[in-house]
């Protein structure tokens, strides 16, 4: 396959010792394989079952392409590309967004305050509304990774709220120039990390959501932090990472996925022509390890961590995707436009336009 400028990226230094794989090596290749069919089947079908792996069946996971993730896509399309494109409020509303990461808490400060701007924010009235919620009962945080508390000089009574000030510090202390001005993703992650309270974890995280933008053309494929779960799923998957750090680790993978899955005889159906970048990657070192949980227990044992907390709970057809434009993902070759999915379950999905069909 002949891969497009934006794919290629710079390859890595070889060292002189590679990493070593275990059996967990082949599992996380069959395992983006099997997630990435789980994807395309519930997007063409509303009723399962969409897969005969158990494991993929009865647990969640996230889906093998990052952008891909029902959050994400929520990003993409509501808040990056959605009103202003002013560039500080794009960056303003992705931030924001993210830094709650739930779609109910936008969807919250949408319906009070209309479209969410550098204009429209307003700390201590952003703050009435989710104080309400909370005392409401509402959950204003999404669970899939933890917010910590901003430093004690911002710190206030709801943990909301100084993230809230956190934000206010972002655009009073000019942060958005310095991402505009950023000369690489590293360079943007490092001044993302400078952020009172804002980790490696979450800078990476990020700093990849703020890519997605029309602002920024810094590749997924320049710079990658492992999370704590990468981190993990990297020791199943390798008993040694020889003279690689654990980013080159997935550098080095993230290099090698077309011949990884040839050797294996598996049939990896990419994003509409867009291979896995090393986000992707660094996700499923992630998503490995919890699968590796069920589906290799002897490995478990270093970890203490022997089961997989979140149950997959079905809800039905999922929306049409939609990715950054920039991104020119290419749909000439595909055949099958998600022709069984009818109009009453294309409303209940929530479709969009500009939709791309399936990749067969």
């Amino acid at each position: 396959m002949t891969r497009p400028p934006e794919f290629i990226r710079p390859k890595v230094y070889v060292r002189r010792t590679e990493p070593k794989p275990t059996i967990i090596f082949d599992t996380y290749w069959n395992f983006a394989v099997k997630r990435q069919e789980l994807y395309f089947s519930r997007l063409r079908q509303a009723q399962g079952p969409w897969t005969s792996d158990p494991i993929l069946a009865g647990h969640r996971f996230t889906n093998a392409y990052r952008a891909a993730d029902r959050v994400s896509q929520f990003l993409i399309r509501n808040v990056i590309y959605n009103g202003t494109s002013i560039p500080i409020d794009t960056i303003f509303r992705t931030l924001l967004f993210k830094l709650f990461n739930k779609i109910e808490t936008w969807q919250l400060l949408e319906q009070r305050f209309g479209e969410l701007n550098v204009s429209t924010f307003n700390v201590d009235a952003f703050d009435r509304v989710l104080s309400d919620a909370l005392r409401s009962g509402a959950r204003i945080y999404s669970a899939a990774y933890i917010m910590p508390n901003a430093p004690r000089h911002l710190a206030s009574s709801f943990k909301h709220r100084t993230h809230l000030d956190l934000l206010q510090h972002f655009l009073v202390e000019g942060y958005c120039d310095g991402i505009l001005q950023a000369k690489s993703m590293q360079a943007l992650y490092e001044l993302l990390l400078s952020l009172p309270s804002v980790g490696p974890f979450l800078a990476y995280q990020y700093a990849i959501d703020l890519i997605y933008s029309e602002h920024l053309q810094f590749s997924e494929n320049d710079f990658v932090q492992p999370g704590p779960g990468a981190l993990n799923g990297l020791a199943k998957c390798f008993s040694t990472l020889g003279d690689y750090s654990p980013a080159d680790a997935i550098a080095w993978v993230t290099d090698r996925q077309e011949r990884e899955f040839v050797q294996r005889n598996l049939r990896f159906t990419t994003l509409w022509g867009r291979p896995l970048h090393l986000i992707d990657c660094q996700n499923l070192f992630c998503e490995v390890d919890k699968y590796a949980r069920v589906a290799h227990p002897e490995f478990s044992e270093a970890t203490g961590r022997s089961r997989i907390k979140q149950r997959y709970s079905p809800s039905g057809l999922i929306p049409r995707p939609w990715f950054p434009p920039k991104w020119k993902l290419d749909t000439i070759d595909a055949e099958i436009a998600l022709e069984s999915r009818s109009p009453i379950s294309e409303a209940a999905a929530l479709g969009h336009q500009d939709q791309l069909p399936l990749p067969f």
